[in-house]
């Protein structure tokens, strides 16, 4: 009878061969699991990258100022993580493309519209001077009674022309302007005349100051519609009191500019003067 029972040797030796065998397997297994993350990560950057190339193409017909979609909004559209997207935001925010600012996001950067303070003329020839196309959309027009404010600069509760427009500069929205037009000069106006150039050169009167006032706010929804940019995003009040010779109010307007889209300039003839009127209020 042959006898099938082995010697302690031999199963020691295919212990050792058990044991060699699965220690290959789990080396196996862990440099493909670390190929495995490596690949991850590479399609990761790659990701980021066609997401960063794709939308800088797109940005680049796009005018300053223009906002772009949420992250949110980019992350459904190119199935990507929040993550990814915004690593992609930043590669263009570090090639000068884009910015972010609280309150509205990213936006493509461009040549913010610049008004001169010390200058009494209009934004459309400080635009033009620039080298800008300038244009505005009537958007109403029409007799209204007057808000007190306007009421008393005016000195009268009687109704007076008011309108309201949008200001371009190369086709973007950059202001949101109400004008209201003091008795009897309103009357003489019509909406052809409004749209076909600004007050000050439709008006049979000569203006000759002007004061205003600048303040920080944020969008309401009428105007964050108008200008293309978040409801409450921060934005440029400014009101203005434009005068006859005489000093009688002939013009009361509010203008309210998209803070990312506009600077305004104060010229100091020497280092130590100080511009007329201007002043911050505390």
């Amino acid at each position: 009878m042959v006898s099938t029972t082995r010697s302690d040797d031999a199963d020691s030796s295919d212990r050792l061969e058990d044991e060699a065998g699965a220690t290959a397997v789990s080396g196996d297994a862990g440099r493909m699991r670390a190929r495995a993350a490596s690949d991850g990560r590479s399609a990761r950057r790659i990701r980021y990258q066609e997401i960063a190339e794709e939308l800088g193409t797109e940005i680049d017909s796009l005018a300053g100022g223009t906002v772009l979609p949420s992250e949110s909004e980019l992350s459904a559209r190119f199935a990507a993580s929040r993550v990814t997207v915004r690593r992609a935001l930043e590669v263009l925010r570090e090639a000068g493309v884009i910015a972010s600012r609280q309150g509205f996001g990213w936006f493509a950067l461009g040549e913010p519209v610049r008004q001169h303070l010390g200058r009494l003329g209009t934004i459309e020839s400080q635009l033009e001077l620039s080298g800008r196309t300038a244009a505005h959309r009537i958007d109403e027009f029409g007799f209204h009674h007057p808000p007190a404010e306007v009421a008393e600069v005016f000195g009268s509760s009687a109704d007076v022309l008011r309108v309201k427009r949008v200001n371009l500069a190369d086709g973007q929205p950059f202001a949101v302007v109400t004008v209201w037009c003091a008795h009897p000069y309103g009357a003489q106006l019509s909406r052809e005349d409004v749209e076909r150039a600004p007050f000050s050169e439709v008006l049979d009167v000569d203006l000759a100051g002007v004061s205003q006032t600048i303040g920080a706010d944020s969008a309401e929804p009428d105007d964050a519609q108008r200008l293309g940019v978040p409801v409450g995003s921060p934005v440029l009040r400014c009101r203005r009191i434009t005068t006859d010779r005489d000093g009688a109010a002939v013009l009361f307007s509010e203008h309210i500019f998209a803070a990312h889209r506009t600077e305004f300039v104060v010229e100091l003839a020497s280092a130590s003067s100080t511009p007329t009127g201007l002043r911050l209020i505390r």
